[in-house]
């Protein structure tokens, strides 16, 4: 079983371009690296845990070269596919059973022992995510119908996701929903809420500088 975060390379240009402006492409990168931290720093304590110790692979799916970033102990493995859905159906046919998370909700992630254990158990897992798509999935079994002309990037992409599921006769877990990290809106409410970790100190590091 593996517990995976889908990540593109934290470079400027390459990441969090819906920040800019009013980021500039230097600061937009600099969170998506905090996020991503933050996430693989969650996946790191959740495998160390007892019950996950040894039986769960650490991997990045990653869009673009591998950094210095990449942690010991995580391997990587190269996005494959036009689209999210195709990215993430084969993501899934190279790993295997398992979960997969973004980079952009790390403030959920304590959650993601709970979606190994629905895994675990022969469950798939979602949590939805409060712009309409979903954080996190897992597959209990891998299927590519799972992501079949699934509409990504659209206001009902997380129903249309737990629909499929559904339709194919999968029990699903759901868990809570979160708030994803696309805009300056998101930006702003990660400063407001004084999160902790790296995500939150560089949210309220660059809105301060933005003046805002």
């Amino acid at each position: 079983m593996h517990l995976t975060v889908i990540a593109k390379s934290p470079e400027p240009g390459r990441v969090k371009t819906r920040l800019c402006p009013p980021c500039t492409a230097e600061q937009a990168a600099d969170i998506a690296a905090a996020a991503l931290a933050d996430t693989m720093d969650a996946i790191d304590a959740i495998v160390a845990e007892p019950r996950w110790k040894g039986l769960v692979r650490r991997v990045v799916l990653l869009d673009g070269p591998a950094g210095r970033w990449i942690r010991d102990g995580h391997d990587v493995v190269a996005q494959r596919g036009d689209g999210l859905g195709e990215r993430l159906a084969n993501g899934f046919a190279d790993l295997g059973a398992g979960v997969i998370v973004g980079m952009d909700t790390p403030a959920a992630t304590w959650r993601l022992g709970d979606a190994l254990d629905a895994v675990s158990a022969g469950r798939d897992v979602i949590g939805l995510a409060s712009d309409g798509g979903y954080w996190v999935i897992g597959l209990s079994v891998t299927d590519r119908r799972a992501f079949s002309e699934i509409p990504m990037s659209a206001s009902n992409t997380g129903l249309m996701q737990l629909r499929r599921l559904h339709e194919l006769g999968r029990p699903v877990r759901m868990l809570a929903m979160a708030r994803d990290l696309d805009d300056i809106d998101d930006l702003k409410a990660h400063a407001r809420r004084g999160e902790p970790g790296r995500l939150g100190a560089a949210a309220r590091s660059v809105i301060g500088s933005l003046g805002g």
